[in-house]
């Protein structure tokens, strides 16, 4: 027997990713394990599952390095069954990327490609062998008449995609941490779907977004998606983001925001354009004077009026003009609009959103007021901004009623391109500044998935 549990052989398999004999591991919640190896049970008694999933993987390590050979492993753990190899070097990854990995490889040997087919050479009418004088015919192809050769794009396209990398999350992080990178496991599925929602955010895009949301009725949670779409943006793009509260008079997101050391609004900005007319002098810089930084969350928000003596009011002139100008300084503008539908300043914001972001609570009065709102935009002509909408639905109680959930998922599932649905988080409930860090991680991920969702369409 050999020290992974099967009958020793002197001919490997050439593709570890396929070998039968596989380790058959257990990691249990209370922090003890058994594994299989050289047809013996080995016992583990720690403190955590980290702790006994670190031991296991360390042994089975041993046995990869002592042979040279990648050994196949089966973990189950509280989470589930996960299919490993572990590498002779330590390294560890997940064996359906390896498998997939490895079949791209073969395919490629044989001439064949299962993952993209190669743009064919329009044919010609001249003979793709070249007869020297000899008459022998050569080896050497000639060049189709039509110029259509290969670029840099073209040889760009063919280069392997990066590896995940090692996993930052979980108990496999912690794997890496206990043995030193000795055993250095991949990401998990939760942690590679967590990558790939990142990676849909950060994508380069053709220049900058607006992001409009709306819902007629006050209570909808328009301010708190206004902030956590644009939160979720600015930490995962780096900044360049703005929220913009695009009430016509006064709106609550300066109140749900860290305040700033001034007081100026959209109003202010609106009257003090002519500082960012000229092109050549305008800094981004000069817009801390209005806009309020979120710190860590790596956003701004442009508050509206707070002034209760005011009289002041921002118009469809007036929001162009922001907009025009703002547009120039961040890539992701997130808009949150009034309850006004007939406001001009509500329906310019409409009229440059890149996406539509459709928000309701789960209950009848804001979800009612959700659909007559897009009944009203396909009126006015938006099909188009509405098939590509986005919907959001937040639980207003810790208990849903998952009947009428599962009805605002089929009217605005017929309606927009996706529903998503956001839990309810206490920390949101108490009125004051939202303070991203502090949310409930089942909160964060659902946002993240939102942003990624929202990301798609732009």
């Amino acid at each position: 027997m050999s020290e992974t549990g099967a009958p020793a052989s002197n001919t490997a398999s050439a593709d570890p990713a396929v070998q039968d004999d596989t380790v058959q591991a257990v990691v249990r919640a209370d922090g003890s394990a058994e594994v299989v190896l050289d047809g013996a049970t080995q016992h583990v008694e720690t403190a955590s599952v980290a702790e006994a999933g670190a031991a296991i993987m360390g042994l089975i390590a041993e046995v990869a390095a002592r042979t040279g050979r990648t050994v196949p492993v089966d973990v189950r753990d509280p989470d589930g069954l996960w299919s490993l190899l572990v590498h002779p070097d330590g390294f560890v990854e997940e064996a359906s990327a390896a498998r997939a990995e490895s079949r791209g490889r073969r395919s490629q040997d044989d001439g064949t490609d299962d993952t993209r087919q190669v743009p064919a050479v329009p044919s010609t009418s001249t003979s793709s062998a070249v007869a020297p004088a000899g008459g022998r015919a050569g080896s050497r192809v000639s060049a189709p008449a039509t110029g259509a050769l290969p670029t840099l794009d073209d040889l760009l396209s063919t280069r392997r995609r990066p590896s995940s990398g090692y996993a930052e999350k979980g108990w496999r992080k912690r794997v890496r941490r206990v043995t030193g990178g000795a055993v250095s496991p991949g990401p998990g599925r939760s942690e590679a779907a967590y990558r790939d929602k990142v990676a849909r955010i950060q994508r380069n895009f053709d220049g900058p977004k607006t992001i409009v949301v709306v819902n007629p009725k006050g209570g909808a949670h328009k301010t708190t998606a206004t902030l956590l779409l644009a939160a979720t943006f600015g930490i995962h793009r780096g900044g360049y983001t703005l929220a913009w509260d695009n009430n016509e008079t006064r709106g609550t997101l300066g109140w749900r925001s860290r305040h700033a050391q001034h007081a100026n609004t959209a109003v202010n900005l609106a009257q003090d354009l002519s500082r960012f007319a000229d092109l050549r002098t305008a800094r981004v810089g000069d817009l801390d004077d209005y806009v309020r930084s979120q710190a860590s969350a790596q956003f701004d928000v442009l508050a509206s009026d707070e002034d209760a003596a005011s009289a002041a009011s921002i118009d469809a002139a007036a929001f162009m003009a922001l907009h025009r100008t703002l547009s120039r300084f961040y890539r992701v503008i997130v808009v949150d609009t009034g309850n006004n539908m007939r406001a001009s300043n509500w329906q310019a914001a409409v009229s440059v959103a890149d996406q539509l972001v459709i928000v309701s609570t789960v209950r009848e009065d804001t979800a009612q007021s959700a659909a007559w709102a897009i009944d009203a935009l396909r009126s006015a002509g938006y099909d188009d901004l509405l098939r590509r909408a986005v919907t959001v639905l937040s639980s207003p109680e810790p208990k849903v009623d998952k009947q009428l959930r599962k009805r605002l998922h089929e009217h605005f599932g017929a309606l927009t391109r996706a529903v998503l649905d956001v839990p309810h988080d206490k920390r949101l409930i108490h009125g004051g500044p939202i303070e991203y860090s502090t949310l409930a991680p089942a909160t964060r991920a659902a946002w993240l998935d939102v942003t990624a969702t929202v990301a798609d369409g732009l």
